[in-house]
């Protein structure tokens, strides 16, 4: 029996890889009791490579009792980019689009993901659903902000007078000015490169 290709990750909950192969180049996972899951962890287990100049399109379905099951492109996973962190907590009240998944029946509570491989430069031409949230540099950049915002909030909660500090002779203290700097700094380095802290 071949190893699985790919898996995906719910918090809390044990890995997942029983993809089903429901056409020659599409696969279909069900991700049960979905009302609560808020991210999804979509990943190639290392077992085999995609062939070259192709890549797995991830997209999401959320069962509708009213409708056909209807399709989100959340972003993709390549040999280069081999796993994806997917936001789908917005998903579930999104609108959606018809795709080739679609035929497949829904039960209630039972979400899809389903992936499709495809050559890169059709994959990179699609256009991700902006509820699904994928993790980027855009939201790192953002949560590095407002981290940075709040820590500098926090520090400033702080700010004694001269008095005050003559009065603490054995606390080392540091001029607001400082961290305004730093933060000016780190925000500027940030927006150049998102990755320069990792160097």
């Amino acid at each position: 029996m071949n190893a699985p290709m790919f898996g995906v990750i719910v918090s809390g909950r044990l890995v997942q890889t029983d993809f089903e192969l429901v056409e020659g180049t599409k696969f279909l996972i069900n991700i049960p009791d979905a009302d609560n899951v808020n991210h999804i962890v979509v990943f190639m287990t290392g077992s085999q490579p995609f062939p070259e100049g192709l890549g797995g399109a991830v997209y999401f379905s959320w069962p509708d009792p009213n409708a056909l099951p209807s399709w989100q492109f959340l972003g993709h996973v390549s040999n280069i980019k081999p796993s994806a962190i997917f936001k789908i907590a917005k998903l579930k009240i999104s609108e959606t689009t018809q795709h080739p998944f679609g035929f497949q029946q829904q039960i209630s509570h039972v979400a899809q993901i389903g992936i499709s491989v495809e050559p890169l430069v059709q994959i990179q031409g699609l256009t991700p659903s902006p509820a699904a949230g994928a993790s980027s540099v855009d939201s790192f950049s953002e949560f590095a902000t407002k981290m940075l915002e709040n820590f500098f909030n926090y520090a400033s909660s702080f700010a004694m007078s001269q008095t005050q500090m003559a009065s603490k002779p054995s606390e080392s203290f540091v001029p607001l000015s400082t961290l305004q700097q730093w933060y000016t700094n780190f925000c500027r380095r940030l927006q150049q490169n998102p990755y320069f802290w990792k160097t």
